[in-house]
């Protein structure tokens, strides 16, 4: 049995007096995709082909930040109920009172008439404030002297029995004239504050509010 192997290609025979010159005439072709030989050869359009100047796709760039932590979430329909509200703290002490009883002598104004009384440390029955919470206090009274007679009226702001600040009013040519004052002062727990007659006589007023007396903490120790 005789196996030939014939190999075709084109070839251009120039022949010479001396030598035989061979030249190899065609084309080389070298592919590199997935395409087998066979589908190259069959089908040619099967290569994709890259334009000239096509832009490629770049890298994805980097992820944002994290958004905020997501708020409670509330059921459609659902009704939220509010919550108590917060009892008085320490810093709010205030009250405001009047005089309603007309007083004469050398006692404790009672300032019978409360208005404000906010952290309740005023008694109306003693009318004495008495301190639950140290600190800076400013108080500041008006007592309208009930004259007519000739006499004058002092009043005394007074912290545990000792005078804080005075006043004074005269009844020279008329009936009524008022003394009044103001002061700023320490309190520890347990402190009592409060407006002392020294001698004439408080017009009282029903309503009308002209003898008062009030108070609140500026700031807590």
């Amino acid at each position: 049995m005789v196996l030939a192997l014939i190999l075709v290609v084109p070839l251009l025979v120039q022949t010479s007096r001396t030598d035989a010159h061979y030249e190899m005439v065609g084309t080389c072709r070298m592919v590199c995709d997935p395409y087998s030989p066979t589908e190259v050869l069959r089908d040619p359009s099967a290569v994709p082909s890259t334009a000239f100047g096509q832009e490629t796709k770049g890298e994805p760039g980097r992820p944002g930040k994290p958004g905020g932590l997501p708020g409670d979430s509330v059921k459609a329909g659902e009704v939220l109920v509010p919550g108590e509200p917060s009892p008085v703290g320490p810093g709010h002490i205030a009250f405001y009172v009047g005089l309603k009883n007309p007083h004469e002598g050398y006692e404790v104004v009672r300032f019978d008439d409360v208005v404000t009384n906010l952290g309740s440390d005023y008694d109306a029955t003693t009318g004495k404030f008495t301190c639950q919470v140290s600190g800076i206090y400013f108080f500041t009274y008006r007592v309208l002297m009930r004259g007519g007679d000739g006499t004058s009226m002092w009043a005394d702001l007074c912290k545990n029995g000792q005078v804080r600040a005075s006043s004074i009013a005269q009844d020279a040519d008329q009936n009524y004239d008022t003394a009044s004052n103001s002061a700023v002062l320490h309190l520890d727990s347990g402190d009592e504050i409060y407006v002392k007659l020294d001698g004439g006589k408080a017009h009282g007023g029903n309503n009308n509010k002209y003898s008062t007396f009030s108070g609140f903490l500026l700031y807590p120790d």
